[in-house]
């Protein structure tokens, strides 16, 4: 097991610390994900911790969602998106259209999608301006520059 990763005596199956949620959470491929994905936020692109939530609630319509991860300014406006999947789960166009229609609720102007392989990073157009991909993903600093 690597650092951070533990047992569930109970059901058998690994478990991960999430810093974010301050707990152990369930080791599945896209949890993994998540927490190499974060841990790279963190410790090399100067996303601070405090303005990152996981498993953030928000209502679409009359469902109950919840987006992978959220960043936010240093105001808690919603800033960032992200949506992780499995390693194997390609990122389609069906992956996109479900970050998109979370963000139909938190509107926020930035948008990345992660198997863990690949990534889609997108700057989200409103007022009749484009939605455009971007070539990489910014720091921290940098997206609170753009």
């Amino acid at each position: 097991m690597k650092q951070g990763e533990g047992s569930d005596n109970t059901t058998g199956r690994g478990t991960i610390f999430d810093p974010l949620r301050q707990k152990y959470v369930a080791l599945t491929p896209e949890e993994r994900v998540r927490q190499v994905f974060v841990k790279f936020l963190m410790e090399r692109m100067e996303y601070p911790m405090g303005l990152m939530a996981n498993e953030y609630a928000i209502k679409v319509g009359r469902l109950e969602k919840r987006c992978d991860t959220v960043v936010f300014d240093r105001h808690l406006t919603p800033l960032m998106v992200i949506e992780y999947k499995a390693p194997h789960i390609a990122l389609t166009q069906a992956v996109i259209d479900q970050v998109f229609r979370y963000n139909s609720v938190l509107r926020v102007p930035y948008i990345v999608i992660t198997n863990g392989t690949q990534i889609g990073v997108f700057r989200v157009g409103y007022d009749g301006a484009p939605t455009e991909q971007l070539p990489h993903l910014p720091t921290y600093p940098s997206l609170l520059a753009l």
